[in-house]
């Protein structure tokens, strides 16, 4: 057996397993807002956030979308976080009320702390959540081990990999 990185031990996600997940995010979202259980705007935090926050706010027939930039990785290396662009100030008003936010994974919650800090009154939602940041995320749909490494479709390419165990 080979000796592994600790990024290979990996949850590699399909763009069709990442369509269903974030599908079952919307689910879990419906009729959960405060407005007559609809919510006001969704705001991705880009880049992972992008993707499935399409996906709900179509399956949510939300037509108010915007975004967060935050840099908190350095290619695999977690650094601190920032935030590169806000949101229009007039979706995020009242600290986020009736707003969902929106991203692919949360790891060690350096990027929720962050936006919460900003938007406390959102509401947070990820498609993935480990358990370090999972306090920060009001609804997720599944959970990977903190040492899991997840790959999403827009990192990989198709490729030959060898067997998990031996080489025939």
């Amino acid at each position: 057996m080979t000796d592994r990185l600790p990024h290979e031990r990996g949850f590699h996600v399909s763009w069709d397993q990442l369509h269903r997940d974030a599908r079952a995010l919307a689910w879990r979202l419906q009729g959960r807002g405060p407005d007559d259980g609809n919510w006001r705007a969704v705001v991705a935090i880009t880049r992972g956030g992008m993707a499935p926050a399409m996906i709900v706010a179509r399956e949510l027939d939300i037509r108010v979308v915007d975004t967060v930039s935050v840099k908190s990785y350095d290619k695999q290396t977690q650094r601190e976080a920032h935030v590169l662009k806000a949101p229009n100030p007039d979706i995020i008003e009242n600290g986020g009320e009736g707003v969902l936010i929106v991203d692919d994974l949360v790891d060690t919650g350096k990027t929720l702390e962050l936006v919460r800090s900003l938007y406390p009154k959102a509401h947070f939602a990820t498609v993935y959540a480990k358990p370090k940041g999972k306090p920060l995320v009001e609804t997720y749909i599944t959970e990977v081990s903190q040492d899991t490494w997840i790959f999403f479709p827009w990192d990989m390419a198709l490729q030959y990999v060898e067997p998990f165990r031996g080489t025939d």
